[in-house]
């Protein structure tokens, strides 16, 4: 069929000519089919159910725990249902909410004087939870990131910031991203780093975030390696 293996996704497969643009998306025995050609949709999708048994769900709207809404306006990616089984499964579903995921003065540490938690599972099983939801929260990527820091040995004072975070979901569960099919096509990214913001080694922390028009496709916090 002519696919090409994207280089920046190894699950990625384009084909595109002057007039057509098809790519399918892989992830086990998920395939994601987006195409401006219906005729070439018809033809891999019967391609693919002469070679093994296939069973079309239709429009995309649930991937992988992603929600996919589709209007005249453009496609908006979430993780509601997501976000709300994290809260169901902590106990937080009647939480309090709160209006930011961190305050803007909280010094995480390592070494911290607080008691360090019994079963830290529980906690490296929420922070690992809250990273996949920063596929579509850009918004979590800096909190999140701070928290991934103490997976080895977490103490109270670590999950009191987790719970934070919780408790910033619960005001927010439906919060995601919007690709505007009137945004322009101009790339552009913007970047940002404290200092010395890691008050256990003294390094910085970057951010940044790459925008397709108005739309982000791509963010990341994370800390300096030197």
């Amino acid at each position: 069929f002519g696919f090409t293996q994207a280089k920046s996704d190894s699950s990625l497969f384009i084909k595109h000519n002057s007039t057509s643009f098809m790519a399918l998306l892989i992830y086990v025995d998920d395939v994601i089919v987006a195409s401006n050609n219906l005729d070439e949709v018809a033809s891999i999708k019967q391609f693919l159910d002469d070679s093994f048994t296939i069973k079309d769900l239709g429009e995309l709207k649930y991937f992988l725990g992603i929600e996919v809404a589709r209007s005249a306006k453009g496609i908006s990616l979430c993780q509601r249902k997501y976000a709300l089984d994290i809260l169901q499964d902590s106990g937080f579903s009647g939480c309090k909410p709160v209006a930011f995921p961190m305050e803007s003065t909280l010094k995480l540490s390592a070494n911290d004087s607080s008691t360090p938690l019994s079963d830290p599972a529980l906690y490296r099983r929420l922070v690992g939870r809250l990273l996949y939801l920063t596929i579509t929260r850009p918004d979590l990527s800096y909190s999140v990131q701070a928290l991934s820091q103490f997976m080895a040995n977490p103490s109270a004072k670590h999950l009191q910031a987790a719970e934070r975070v919780l408790r910033y979901i619960k005001a927010t569960p439906g919060q995601g991203i919007f690709l505007s099919t009137d945004s322009s096509l101009h790339l552009k990214a913007y970047s940002d780093s404290d200092w010395g913001g890691c008050i256990d080694t003294r390094k910085s922390i970057t951010g940044f975030t790459v925008f397709i028009g108005d739309s982000p496709i791509s963010w990341k916090s994370k800390k300096q390696p030197t």
